[in-house]
């Protein structure tokens, strides 16, 4: 699965004048096409605008919450599992016609957990031990509604 890392920039606020470009709304999709453009030749790929609110100081004790516009670009990071991965694709695409019983990664195997683990298995309480309360006498053990019985009912 490839790794990405993003980049956020703030939206342009104003319009950006170009050759045969007439109004704000033009001007506003030029800058905008201006900084995808950028971005995109710099390797990264546009994937949403976002409007998020920030807390900022109004005064000396005041806060007040302002929303700034900033689109969203991401990049693949180049490790060495997906360029392993890239040269391995024209050779499953040779075999794509035998089915795949499960082509996702494995990421943790039962077995391999059971050698590394020193926690104890989960399971049925098989060595359950009767624990008697030792406040009480062990001859004249109570259930557990009759001791109920007499702290709620102290007259008796």
């Amino acid at each position: 699965m490839p790794n990405f890392e993003y980049k956020v920039v703030p939206a342009p606020n104003k319009g950006l004048k170009g050759k045969g470009i007439k109004g704000a709304e033009e001007k506003f999709a030029n800058a905008l096409a201006s900084v995808m453009n950028e971005m995109g030749a710099k390797g990264w790929e546009y994937q949403r605008s976002d409007t998020l609110p920030s807390e900022e100081r109004s005064g000396l004790r005041g806060k007040t919450t302002i929303f700034h516009n900033v689109l969203v670009f991401r990049r693949e990071i180049a490790t060495e599992e997906t360029a392993a991965s890239k040269s391995e694709a024209p050779a499953m695409a040779a075999t794509a016609d035998e089915p795949a019983e499960n082509t996702a990664p494995l990421l943790f195997s039962r077995s391999a957990a059971k050698e590394t683990s020193n926690a104890p298995a989960l399971g049925p309480a098989i060595d359950a031990v009767e624990v008697k309360d030792p406040r009480i006498d062990s001859d004249a053990q109570q259930s557990p509604v009759d001791f109920q019985r007499q702290s709620v009912n102290p007259s008796d």
